[in-house]
């Protein structure tokens, strides 16, 4: 009878831990923003790879949490000695999340498809050194190169690289189809989007079987559906200033990690007076980044003076090339014939550090007689006339594409930056393969914009993560703009 209770309570505590178990197939995630739309092919903005990248969307290769590229929907790949020839080996029994294969020509049509004249992809550039793309067979592509290209695999793991297929094109913006361990539910636009997991998955599948993305922008919002448990994660939490409440609750971990994203106050220098190196450098010794860092971020974030990543080890400290000094920027406002200042305008996205920022950095301006008209914009506002119609004086944004210093080689770029020597040099360093070649050319290239001024260098966006305690496998760097979910488990 004893031992007949025994397995009776060993049975209602198995009952028990399957009810836990079970408990934890959902997982709720808040954002700040919500993307524009769902295709990382064609669109510039970060919240889009949030939802997206490795979820629904996969590429030959893949960026992995602590940033190292690994086989994606390649499981293999031959390079030739020359170094202009990619085979790329595809994994056997994918499937798009409508039951079509995905083969060779998958990759090709994508691939194409990005490079191609008319391509809205918004980093078109990754694919220019690509010359053609053959199908040897259907598991097996080949990638020719102009000429040999030391980041092509690292090229291939961003967002804008996943492979689509031709026949769900069409619809990809809102009801995206991919391979990966998710599948697109829903979205009821201003509230949320709804995965599931994927049932074919060709590769491990994922522990969640449904995921919710939420969109709060509002800090104080975002505190109070945490504390409510409203949602289970934040994912770059907009109110720093509340973490130390969630570290000492024990219901929640809190995540400070690193990410990509060089936060700048973006100059027009295709524009009067930004077209113009002293008001350019004149601006950047106007702005004190630790109070900027200080009032918009709470003290987190690593203060950069150029469009680099300070974890990397190829990082250069130009910082002092822009160190705080108003004197010195009211002496080169008037070299450059304005004693007096002037006035432009400052267009903030949602983000904090760039509402929280914008209202520092103008106060900060108009000590040295610089009078910023300040625009807060929406997202889509912002992407739409800053961004792609460069209608902008001063504006504050993160890129948190990963090595990214390849836009200064792109005069129409929003910032406009037109420099034939970076171009060349760039242009060199996309033909290097050699490490240490490289690092020099990365290196100079670093210090070219810092001394050029270009933009006003802030610091690197730091991500706050708070979560319900027990889960686990959730990213707390961000080597891209990515919320990957596929590794994540709530036991």
């Amino acid at each position: 009878m004893k031992h007949l209770t025994a397995l009776v309570l060993a049975g209602t505590t198995a009952l028990f831990a399957g009810a836990a178990m079970a408990e934890h197939t959902d997982i709720r995630v808040a954002m700040q923003l919500e993307p524009p739309n769902l295709d990382p092919t064609s669109g510039a903005a970060q919240a889009i790879d949030s939802v997206v990248y490795s979820n629904i969307f996969e590429g030959l290769t893949r960026f992995m949490s602590d940033g190292s590229v690994v086989p994606g929907l390649a499981e293999s790949w031959d390079i030739s000695d020359d170094g202009l020839t990619y085979t790329f080996h595809l994994h056997k029994g994918v499937t798009f999340h409508d039951g079509t294969t995905m083969d060779a020509e998958d990759v090709k049509f994508s691939l194409d498809r990005a490079r191609a004249a008319d391509s809205a992809n918004a980093q078109k550039a990754l694919f220019a050194g690509i010359a053609d793309v053959t199908v040897e067979d259907p598991l097996t592509v080949k990638l020719t190169l102009s000429e040999p290209n030391g980041s092509m695999l690292f090229n291939l793991a961003w967002g804008d690289a996943v492979i689509v297929a031709p026949e769900s094109i069409a619809d990809i913006a809102t009801k995206p189809i991919g391979t990966g361990a998710f599948m697109f539910s829903d979205w009821v636009q201003g509230d949320r989007i709804d995965i599931k997991r994927n049932p074919n998955y060709w590769g491990k599948p994922a522990a969640m079987e449904t995921a919710t993305f939420r969109f709060i922008s509002d800090p104080t919002a975002a505190f109070a559906a945490m504390m409510a448990e409203d949602v289970d994660v934040f994912v770059g939490f907009p109110a720093p200033e509340n973490l130390p409440q969630f570290e000492a609750d024990p219901r929640f971990q809190v995540l400070v990690g690193n990410t990509e994203g060089e936060t700048i106050l973006a100059m027009n220098n295709g524009a009067a007076p930004f077209n113009n190196k002293l008001v350019r450098e004149a601006v950047a010794h106007a702005i004190d980044r630790k109070a900027v860092i200080d009032g918009a971020m709470y003290g987190i974030g690593t203060p950069i003076g150029t469009h680099f990543a300070p974890h990397n080890p190829d990082y250069v400290d130009l910082t002092a090339l822009s160190n705080y000094d108003p004197a010195k920027s009211k002496s080169l406002l008037a070299e450059a014939g304005m004693p007096d200042g002037f006035t432009t305008t400052l267009k903030l996205p949602p983000p904090s550090y760039a509402r929280r920022g914008g209202e520092i950095i103008a106060a900060q301006l108009r000590a040295v007689g610089i009078k910023t008209e300040i625009e807060n914009q929406e997202w889509a506002q912002w992407l739409e006339s800053t961004f792609k119609g460069k209608d902008f004086g001063l504006t504050i944004v993160s890129h948190t594409e990963p090595m990214d210093i390849g836009i200064y080689a792109n005069p129409d770029y929003y910032f406009q930056y037109n420099n034939p020597d970076f171009q060349a040099l760039m242009k060199t360093l996309t033909s290097t393969t050699d490490p240490a070649a490289r690092s020099a050319l990365l290196k100079k290239a670093q210090t070219i914009i810092a001394e050029d001024y270009v933009n006003v260098y802030l610091f690197e966006l730091a991500v706050p993560t708070v979560a319900r305690a027990g889960i686990e496998g959730l990213w707390k760097n961000q080597p891209t703009a990515a919320i990957d979910l596929t590794g994540v488990t709530w036991p």
